[in-house]
This record gives C-alpha cells, sequence and structure tokens, in this order.
C-alpha cells in the first residue's frame, strides 16, 4: 500500500510552485505595511506644511501689528499737520479736519481690502501635499508621466 505521505501538501501547493501561497501572503504583507508607512509619510507631510504655513502667518501677523503701531503714531501726527495746513488755507479748521479724516478713512479701507485678499485661506491648503496624494495612485500604477497635471 504506498500511501502518498504528505497528500495535503501535495493539494495545497500546485506542481511547480513550492511556497506560491507563502510568497502571497509575504507580498500582501508588504503592500499592506508600505501603504501603510506611505499613509504616515503624507500625514507627516501635510503637518509639515500646516506648520509652515502657521509659522508664516504669525510672521506676517506680528510684522502687520508693529507696523501698525508706528504707523498709526506717524500717521496721527502727520493727518493732524494736514487738518491744520488746510484749515488755515480754508480759514476752517473743524471742515478741514473732518476732509482729512474722510479721506484717511478711504485709504485704510483700501489698505484693509488689499490684506485681506492676501489673508485668503486657499494660502494655508497644504496645496503640495495634495498634488502628491492625487499623483500617488498613478505612481503605483507606474504612470509618472501623470505628474504634469
Amino acid at each position: 500500500m504506498n500511501k502518498p505521505q504528505n497528500f495535503s501538501a501535495s493539494i495545497a501547493q500546485p506542481a511547480g510552485e513550492p511556497g506560491a501561497s507563502d510568497n502571497l501572503l509575504d507580498l500582501v504583507r508588504q503592500l499592506t505595511r508600505q501603504g501603510s508607512h506611505l499613509a504616515e509619510q503624507q500625514l507627516a507631510l501635510i503637518q509639515a506644511e500646516v506648520r509652515e504655513s502657521a509659522t508664516d502667518v504669525k510672521t506676517a501677523v506680528g510684522g502687520l501689528l508693529g507696523a501698525a503701531v508706528v504707523g498709526i503714531s506717524g500717521l496721527g501726527v502727520t493727518l493732524m499737520g494736514l487738518a491744520y495746513l488746510l484749515g488755515d488755507a480754508m480759514d476752517n479748521v473743524a471742515l478741514a479736519t473732518l476732509i482729512v479724516g474722510l479721506v484717511t478713512l478711504l485709504g485704510a479701507y483700501l489698505l484693509y481690502s488689499g490684506a485681506k485678499k492676501k489673508m485668503d485661506a486657499s494660502h494655508l491648503a497644504p496645496d503640495r501635499t495634495r498634488r502628491t496624494l492625487e499623483r500617488t495612485p498613478d505612481a503605483v500604477r507606474g504612470d509618472l508621466t501623470a505628474e504634469a497635471r
């Protein structure tokens, strides 16, 4: 009675492919580890970009505050001088002060509008990481030409 000694082993693995299921499991494990590692790296990149943007905003706000403190004091003295000069020319200091004040408010509004446009929230988004994440599926498939997006 000649029975095969390891009948279950001969059924589990096709002939000519020893350890094929082990190799497949190893590949799945590697893929899972690499996917997890890639996700960790992308998260770290997003955090770094957000920190960089936050640092830039802090620096910009500090500069704006410093400029505002110095500028307001100098502007106040200059505007008072202009109001007195215009008042002497018009012989009405109160009306001259009102005119100078309104022109100053208009200038302040224009400065505020420009600064508000520069502080748009879209500048704070991690755009580089978003673009990298969009290209990642193409790179995994081997299509590296999609970087021209």
